[in-house]
């Protein structure tokens, strides 16, 4: 009996949760989004994950939690945090980062699609982000300028572009009083700004552009933007205002033209940080990155219906084209 028994008892040791957390065990990684979840996106991040051995269900717990809006953001930060994850991911841009930011100082944090993580304070420097965050920016110098370009290649009469800016949105107030002016003055054009931080002043800040007689407008991006793309995309038809947007989705579904971040990209490159950080590296010596892979999308259609007559080298260079 006491041989039995003693066997018994080395075998339960054999098994304990401490043998088993040694041998590996299952991480938890929580994600916060904003709005409605992209298939495409997740998928992307999935396949990032994958690409480094992590693969929900086997070796990785995922939760996800999806805000319906702004003020829902905090209350699933603190759901998320209440089931001990390893790691947060924050994949819904800034909203989502400032929340996890707000809720924990001590879980590492990834974020994905911030266009100045310095400016709204997440982290000290892309090279040295301190603190326990780290993830994928979207902000690369001269990016209005090369928008500007884009649209004068199409409208090559455009002296006045309008740019919508969301005066809420930090980032965007960064830019009206230092990138603007000074992008306006390099290329010689006019930059009116019209501002809007509800729904329904969309429909006054274009009309705006109008009267001040804008030949195209910049859409700059923000939570705003992407959740009133479809009444965005209606008031650039309406006003028949040559817009470009910063995602591919704005295009599909009736703008003119986007260019902007390969955002598949961005969300699968997030695989590799989160792999870094469970196996031992920390958020804050984990460099900010940027894009490496921008997109140009351009809707035929919707050229046409605007009378106007898309370049052969703009058509070459883009990596979609809508018929």
């Amino acid at each position: 009996m006491r041989r039995r028994k003693f066997i018994a008892v080395t075998a339960a040791l054999l098994v304990s949760p401490r043998r088993s957390r040694a041998q590996g065990t299952r991480r938890r990684l929580g994600v916060l989004g904003y709005g409605e979840p992209s298939p495409t996106l997740d998928a992307a991040f999935l396949d990032g994950l994958r690409k480094h051995g992590w693969i929900d269900g086997r070796n990785l717990i995922i939760e996800r939690r999806y805000a319906k809006s702004l003020d829902q953001l905090p209350a699933l930060a603190a759901e998320l945090i209440a089931l001990r994850p390893d790691l947060l991911f924050a994949s819904g841009g800034p909203p989502t980062a400032v929340a996890l930011k707000s809720a924990t100082t001590t879980i590492p944090i990834v974020f994905v699609a911030v266009a100045d993580p310095i400016a709204i304070g997440l982290v000290q420097s892309l090279s040295r982000p301190g603190g326990n965050m780290t993830g994928l920016a979207t902000m690369v110098p001269g990016f209005t300028s090369k928008e500007i370009e884009i649209l004068r290649e199409i409208v090559p009469t455009a002296s006045k572009i309008a740019v919508l800016v969301n005066p809420g949105n930090l980032v965007h107030r960064l830019g009206v009083a230092t990138e603007l002016p000074q992008t306006a003055e390099k290329l010689g054009v006019a930059l009116p700004i019209v501002e809007a931080t509800t729904a329904d002043e969309l429909d006054i800040a274009f009309a705006s552009a109008a009267i001040q007689q804008a030949d195209a407008i910049i859409v700059f991006g923000d939570a705003l933007i992407f959740d009133h793309a479809t009444q965005v995309i209606a008031l650039a038809a309406k006003h028949r205002l040559p817009s470009i947007y910063l995602g591919r989705s704005f295009v599909i579904n009736g703008g003119l033209i986007s260019y902007g971040p390969n955002f598949a990209d961005l969300w699968a490159r997030a695989g590799g940080y989160v792999d870094k950080i469970f196996k031992g590296a920390r958020p804050s010596d984990l460099p900010v990155e940027q894009p490496t892979i921008f997109q140009l999308t351009i809707n035929m259609q919707t050229a046409k219906t605007l009378g106007l007559t898309v370049p052969l080298p703009l058509l070459a260079r883009a990596d979609e084209v809508i018929e």
